[in-house]
């Protein structure tokens, strides 16, 4: 687990750093836009064009956290540009930070779980119904 110190020195974060928060925050956004998408498609039972690469995403990405021992595998890279705060320490209280990923891992499975049994709306068969 990463330093939980605020990640500034007296200059604030380096260009670098700030860089590297911006990229991995847009990632983090994709994958909790996949999610929401997810979701979307499971309470509404419509099956749009980009329920399976989100889903492929997402599995992914549960692969590569689980191959890192339950933290994000982008941690080590952020250690490595001189970043010493995890990404969700910067917006969330420690104890909430910590629980960020096994959370939104379960709200995932949970997603796909409803999205796999739950049969889409007639005439979805993969698609959104235009009308």
């Amino acid at each position: 687990m990463r330093s939980r110190s605020n990640g500034r020195s007296s200059n604030g974060p380096s260009a670098v750093v700030i860089a590297w928060r911006a990229a991995h925050g847009l990632i983090a956004v994709g994958f909790l836009g996949a999610i929401a998408y997810v979701w979307w498609c499971a309470i509404s039972g419509r099956r749009g064009p980009l329920l399976r690469p989100a889903i492929a995403a997402l599995a992914g990405e549960a692969l590569l956290v689980g191959a890192n021992g339950g933290d994000c595998p982008l941690g080590p890279l952020g250690d490595r540009v001189g970043d010493p705060m995890p990404l969700f320490g910067l917006v969330l209280p420690p104890r909430a930070a910590k629980l960020a990923v096994p959370v939104l891992g379960l709200v995932t499975a949970a997603g796909i779980a409803l999205v796999a049994f739950r049969p889409p709306r007639p005439g979805e068969h993969g698609r959104v119904a235009l009308r």
